[in-house]
């Protein structure tokens, strides 16, 4: 299926919608000076990378490392006295529960997440840090989410929605007043979609701003949740993806309505694709996103007849990504790139075999890391091993001189390629 099925321009306002440029211009009256003014910036390398004027919106610089403060505070400064006093609950194991934690405790007000009894560890830790509490209950989000309903009415606490909440979306509306503000001639805004909250009062704001602006959103090829919704497509949606931000089975009922009125258009982008994107934004900009973080930079260079030409926005709109995770999506990278490289190496065991190979890898300035021999579990004769050779070249040419100098030399070479 072709990943850009067109959807029909919407240029007209939306005012029947039940969030308006004015409660988002509330919004921002209300929260500011509690969340970062993030910069928006111009990259000069994207820009000659993609063929577009690409900007940046750094919403991975906020306290908690995502734009989920914005709606989260929002919530909390429109709850009346009472409500305040009791507190609020939410399901969440991510970073609407960080940003609801964090300002619940500036301001006074109980937080309690639930999160399901399978969530790493770190998480529960960075969300008690911000004083909440935390009740791990089921095996499963959708477990955890029905639990914090049933305590929302037990305890009578107030939830707080990570999405689909008028509110919620006022406040995350604020990123595109910010954005247009300081970057008044961008003429596309690329976002993520997960739940919708994001696009939804980025919509709604950049719509009423700039009537004939592109807004186009982007979900992971794994969840086409709203892109299923929208387009009338059935696409599979489940799977491990990279973007666990986005990573939604079924996208606000509320939200919905805003992307149908709303949105240009949803693209879909791989996981590879996303990886690529994560390590060129630390690479080229020095900056860590998260997987979802990452999706609009990852839909510019996967579509980018779509893009050239325009002046786009793109929005960081997060940084919590595993730090091991981060260090296998940069060395993955690097082997697709061919600065760094695994070969199979087929060898006779006798003795100089191993020095005669690095000879090769020493004439042709390459670096290795690792070495391993496999003597028993190879269907090799008896007097053959394998050797795999774990090594640093400058780049895809010079490994393919390597290679061809090895076979030169009469050796099989076999390339361990990265999936």
């Amino acid at each position: 299926m072709n990943k850009i099925d067109q959807l029909e321009p919407h240029t007209a306002g939306a005012s029947a919608l039940p969030v308006s440029i004015a409660d988002v211009r509330a919004a921002r009256e209300r929260i500011s000076g509690s969340v970062l003014r993030t910069p928006t910036v111009i990259s000069q390398t994207l820009s000659r990378l993609t063929g577009a004027t690409v900007y940046l919106k750094f919403e991975n610089h906020q306290f908690t490392a995502a734009y989920k403060e914005r709606g989260a505070l929002n919530k909390l400064l429109l709850l009346d006295d009472a409500a305040r006093a009791k507190g609020v609950i939410a399901a969440s194991a991510g970073n609407h529960a960080q940003g609801l934690a964090y300002h619940g405790a500036k301001l006074g007000v109980p937080v309690t997440i639930v999160m399901p009894k399978t969530t790493p560890l770190v998480k529960v830790m960075q969300t008690e840090g911000h004083g909440a509490e935390v009740v791990l209950y089921g095996e499963t989000f959708d477990e955890a989410a029905a639990h914090a309903r049933e305590l929302e009415v037990v305890r009578g606490l107030t939830f707080v929605h990570p999405f689909d909440e008028p509110d919620i979306i006022a406040g995350q509306g604020t990123v595109a007043l910010e954005m247009l503000e300081d970057a008044p001639d961008i003429d596309t805004l690329v976002i993520p979609i997960g739940g919708g909250g994001l696009f939804s009062g980025m919509g709604v704001a950049a719509r009423a701003m700039k009537p004939d602006i592109q807004l186009i959103g982007v979900q992971a090829e794994l969840y086409p949740s709203m892109y299923d919704v929208v387009k009338q497509a059935s696409l599979p949606v489940g799977g491990d993806t990279l973007a666990e931000g986005i990573a939604v089975k079924e996208p606000g009922l509320l939200t919905r309505q805003f992307v149908a009125e709303l949105a240009n258009d949803i693209v879909l982008v791989e996981e590879r694709e996303l990886e690529n994107a994560v390590s060129l934004l630390l690479q080229i900009e020095k900056t860590v996103v998260e997987g979802a973080g990452a999706a609009g930079l990852a839909a510019l260079l996967a579509h980018k007849p779509m893009f050239a030409g325009k002046t786009v926005g793109l929005v960081l709109c997060g940084g919590n990504i595993d730090t091991r995770l981060l260090a296998n999506v940069l060395l993955r990278d690097l082997a697709r790139s061919g600065r760094l490289a695994r070969l199979s190496v087929r060898l006779q065991d006798r003795p100089g075999a191993l020095y005669h190979v690095a000879r090769i890898f020493d004439e042709q300035q390459v670096n290795i890391l690792e070495l391993q021999h496999q003597r028993i579990f190879t269907n090799l004769p008896a007097k053959g091993l394998s050797l795999e050779v774990e090594c640093e070249t400058r780049d895809e040419e010079h490994l393919r001189r390597l290679i061809a100098a090895l076979r030169q030399a009469d050796y099989d070479v076999t390339p361990i390629e990265v999936a």
